[in-house]
């Protein structure tokens, strides 16, 4: 079970991610450049991004981010 440190560290970042997609959105770079990991600069892969668009990071950068953030 989470507990409440866990689950607003998810919220945190879930609100991270989602703001960050807005404002790529805006800013015209929704297409192209944004299949990249902000991070590491390796594609996101596309089951990634169809099952989270607004993903700036690969799977392994977000989950070394995560486990930083606990």
């Amino acid at each position: 079970m989470l507990d409440e440190r866990e689950i607003e560290a998810a919220e945190q970042a879930e609100a991270g991610e989602r703001d960050a997609a807005i404002a790529r959105i805006r800013s015209g770079l929704s297409g192209e450049g944004s299949e990249d990991c902000i991070q590491c600069g390796e594609p996101i892969p596309a089951a990634r991004r169809a099952a989270l668009p607004s993903a700036e990071r690969c799977v392994r950068c977000q989950t070394e981010l995560e486990r930083r953030s606990r």
